[in-house]
């Protein structure tokens, strides 16, 4: 399939240097590369996320997290 994708003119003149050396099309070395870093991407462990917290005694009572509007009125009420 043809495509039009915009490059800056250093990457794209690298680029071609590249798979010129390399032996390959300009076209070989840009499905390569994005098939290489999709499946880099894909199976990568995804990071930790830490969450700080207030360290408080925890919830306000009567706040229900799988209740949107219980949030949403508690909201309300504390601003």
């Amino acid at each position: 399939m043809r495509t039009t994708i915009r490059l800056d003119d250093a990457l794209l003149r690298d680029a071609k240097s590249y798979a010129a050396a390399a032996g390959m099309t300009l076209t070989t070395l840009i499905e390569e590369s994005l098939r290489a870093r999709m499946t880099q991407t894909a199976s990568e462990p995804r990071k930790r996320v830490r969450l700080l917290t207030s360290g408080a005694e925890g919830m306000h009572p009567g706040i229900d997290l799988d209740n949107a509007s219980t949030l949403v009125d508690a909201r309300q009420t504390i601003l």
